[in-house]
């Protein structure tokens, strides 16, 4: 919310100008000293018991009408941050509230009364999916009023909504081999929000492609020999994308609460997740959100030293840093230490603001389950753009494909060094040990 620290005090400002004897909100009797003393946590509890009860009355929804339509919300947050007192019974809360498809609605209450006793006056849909529909300006009478805000595009942030289509390129070098040597490439598949061609396949050597049963993976395995030295292997594909929501599929959310070797489920997970939770009320939904925040909060994007980009949650706990696959690891071992079930997936992110050229590596994300359904996440962008941090929890735009879902992943044959931790670059074994390869990507945006 825009400047809403000048905004609440030129409010509150006004408040007091107006509740002055003779005004119909203070009766003549009353002093501003009689008037009860309102703290921030007063008026959380006020704006949650006013959803609780409206809830109830309306089938386990919030009700909101909004541009002609009846909506039926969930919570997912209280903003902390923006709860004031504007003056003598009169206060402001923020609240986040989800559609059943998943769409996030950041809310502005207006109160009034005292603790215990609060009743809403005013509720104003602000933002949907993190974009304002108006922002606060002041008039020269001293007013705050509401104005429009600009439609800014978020293809400048790396988003791309609706649809997208266009051709990518996956090819690597492969290095000198003096031994023979064995190769795992993930191959992307079809599923609710993209659909995917391939049109050619370059490599090198005896090549199948393998089932991986537990998460449905296809899985290029590819046997080579010392004379495929410095080939290049080539993968070719077209994809159409859907900006991806909210979403139910037929998978077993039970599957999604174990342990992984990269993301224990043990007690300082479930302490950490319990100082994050505390104080929230809710259902899973409001308690994935403060996990998420604790996330954003607890983490940096660096990539530096060692330890970095294995998805270890215990490396994320332990150094605060990392990239995308440290940041969901952690979320994901948080929401499993909570009895959330939360899974993990990676792919690229194509550029949103050009339509051809290269692509700078891999980008991961996760899902959790909550009432019912799947909500995505990318926790790592939220941070790196926090005027996108509502859209990123529930949404993933259009402009990435998904090469893989799921970590320690089982085929046969198998690399020697055991389950894949998760598959985006090739697994290269030569001689039975693990060699580095990083491939390129590339892309070219059609239609």
């Amino acid at each position: 919310m825009k400047n809403i620290r000048a905004i609440l005090l030129a409010l509150a400002l006004a408040s007091v100008a107006f509740a002055t004897p003779g005004s119909s909100d203070v009766p003549k009797c009353e002093t501003l000293d009689t008037i009860p003393n309102v703290v921030t946590n007063d008026i959380k509890a006020g704006i949650e018991k006013h959803i609780e009860d409206m809830s109830k009355a309306n089938g386990g929804f919030f009700p909101i009408s909004f541009e002609g339509k009846e909506m039926k919300l969930k919570l997912v947050r209280v903003h902390m941050e923006y709860l004031a007192n504007l003056g003598p019974r009169r206060h402001f809360a923020c609240v986040d509230l989800a559609s059943e498809e998943g769409d996030v609605y950041d809310v502005d209450f207006f109160l009034s009364g005292d603790p215990g006793n609060m009743t809403v006056t005013e509720t104003t849909v602000h933002k949907l999916n993190g974009r304002p529909f108006y922002l606060w300006r002041e008039q020269e009478d001293g007013v705050w009023v509401h104005v429009d805000a600009d439609d800014a595009s978020r293809e400048l942030l790396g988003v791309k909504e609706g649809n997208d289509a266009f051709e990518f390129t996956y090819q690597a070098t492969l290095p000198i081999m003096t031994e023979s040597a064995k190769m795992w490439i993930p191959i992307p598949t079809d599923d609710q929000f993209q659909d995917i061609t391939i049109n050619r396949v370059e490599i090198p050597g005896e090549h199948e492609i393998l089932t991986e049963k537990k998460f449905g993976n296809q899985i290029l395995y590819v046997e080579l020999q010392p004379e495929d030295s410095g080939k290049t292997m080539l993968l070719h594909f077209d994809v159409k994308r859907q900006e991806k929501a909210v979403f139910i599929d037929e998978t077993a959310p039970e599957l999604y609460l174990l342990a992984e070797n990269l993301v224990p489920l043990n007690n300082k997970f479930k302490a950490i997740a319990r100082g994050a939770l505390k104080d929230k009320n809710g259902g899973d939904l409001v308690r994935a959100r403060a996990l998420y925040d604790h996330t954003i909060d607890s983490m940096k994007y660096a990539k530096f030293g060692s330890g970095w980009g294995q998805g270890n949650a215990n490396f994320a706990c332990d150094s605060a840093r990392g990239n995308c696959t440290d940041y969901h690891s952690y979320f994901i071992a948080l929401c499993r230490a909570s009895d959330i079930p939360a899974r993990f997936a990676i792919g690229a992110a194509v550029p949103s603001s050009r339509d051809d050229g290269g692509v700078n590596g891999y980008h991961c994300w996760a899902e959790f389950y909550a009432e019912g359904k799947w909500w995505p996440v990318d926790i790592s962008e939220a941070d790196k753009y926090a005027a996108l941090a509502t859209y990123y929890f529930g949404h993933n735009p259009a402009n990435r494909v998904e090469f893989s879902r799921g970590r320690d992943l089982i085929v046969e044959p198998g690399p020697e060094s055991g389950p894949i931790n998760f598959l985006a670059y090739p697994l290269l074994e030569v001689g039975g040990k693990p060699v580095k390869i990083k491939p390129q990507f590339g892309f070219q945006r059609v239609g």
